[in-house]
């Protein structure tokens, strides 16, 4: 990740921290820490996602996590759906990007696009 870490401000911290925390999980992007009202969530002890309440939230963003395959892509989905998110766009090759480009879109609980994508090949 060439980023250290990003925050974002969500309209309710509950709401974003059920449904980041069902969303991510099949990625392996767990809840790490939480500090002052914000949540950190990462892998390996490291909080690289962080959101927390505020009156003013950003504009909708893009956040695309990296998935480690496609069934991955997939499951994170799936949950995405389950815990509430809208369709932006179902599982599949977006070869408009590059050939092995397999992603999927979904809108969060603030209007935010979060994608999980895999960039190898099908094995």
């Amino acid at each position: 990740m060439i980023i250290d870490h990003l925050g974002i401000a969500v309209s309710n911290s509950e709401h974003a921290k059920t449904f980041f925390t069902k969303a991510l999980a099949p990625l392996g992007i767990t809840i790490i820490t939480e500090v002052k009202g914000w949540i950190g969530m990462g892998k390996q002890s490291k909080p690289e996602f962080w959101f927390g309440e505020h009156s003013a939230t950003q504009s909708p963003m893009h956040i695309a996590f990296a998935a480690g395959s496609r069934e991955q892509v997939r499951q994170f989905y799936a949950a995405a759906l389950e815990a509430g998110a809208k369709d932006n766009g179902a599982p599949g090759i977006r070869a408009h990007y590059h050939p092995d480009y397999y992603g999927a879109f979904v809108i969060g609980p603030d209007g935010h696009n979060i994608e999980a994508v895999c960039h190898t090949p099908d094995t």
